[in-house]
């Protein structure tokens, strides 16, 4: 069994400037995920996807590989993530002349992750034999009941139902992919530009640990719950 874990770490991001490499307790971002991947002890090889030299040298520096810079193409806000985690299994799979048979995703500013996640959710998509697997938390808002959407100008419910609900816990039950680990058998990967398939499964992770880090509160929350 070979499994690839990928790491994309871009330089320009937009809501929060440079966090992929933005100190957590004195440490950079990125570090932290490719510590956790190394100490998981499931990946053949770990390699960093970047279009900066400067996180290169981190990642290098913090025990991943980074191969060739990531070209402009798949470094623009508009890039789907999944045409860069495959540009980075193939430049992969080139440069260690062989495939790998499982793809695992982790994303750099999902730091409150445990080890523990990335090995049981892996553990349970090799047992549950499915395509794909996203890791997910509790959303905090529905859509059947307290998210809304402004259409023709108009205020509505984002899934309008002919069942009335009068509180969130009667609403179908929702769940916030929480963007902190993604999970493909490699033919799953190349065969559709969809994350979500009839075998897709779900590894459900606690609020604590499912921050993903967009804006300036993220980060402040992730410091929060990180010294803890």
């Amino acid at each position: 069994m070979s499994v690839l874990c990928t790491i994309c770490a871009r330089a320009n991001s937009k809501g929060l400037k440079n966090k992929n490499i933005k100190l957590l307790k004195g440490e950079p971002l990125i570090s932290i995920t490719i510590k956790q991947a190394l100490k998981s002890k499931i990946f053949d090889q770990i390699v960093v996807s970047t279009d900066s030299n400067r996180i290169k040298s981190i990642a290098q520096n913090s025990g991943a590989i980074s191969l060739s810079l990531r070209n402009k193409k798949l470094s623009s806000d508009n890039a789907p993530k999944i045409d860069v985690i495959r540009d980075v299994c193939l430049e992969s799979e080139k440069f260690f002349d062989k495939k790998f048979e499982y793809i695992i995703d982790l994303d750099v500013t999902s730091p409150l992750r445990k080890i523990l996640d990335i090995k049981k959710s892996f553990d349970y998509f090799l047992e549950s034999k499915s395509d794909n697997l996203l890791t997910i938390c509790d959303a905090r808002k529905n859509p059947y009941f307290n998210m809304v959407q402004i259409k023709d100008g108009i205020v509505k419910r984002v899934i309008n139902s002919n069942k009335k609900y009068n509180s969130r816990q009667q609403a179908p039950k929702v769940y916030e992919m929480n963007a902190s680990i993604y999970i493909w058998k490699r033919n799953i990967l190349f065969s559709n530009n969809s994350f979500f398939r009839k075998k897709t499964y779900l590894y459900k992770m606690p609020f604590e640990r499912s921050i993903d880090i967009d804006t300036e509160t993220d980060w402040k929350l992730v410091n929060l719950f990180y010294k803890k």
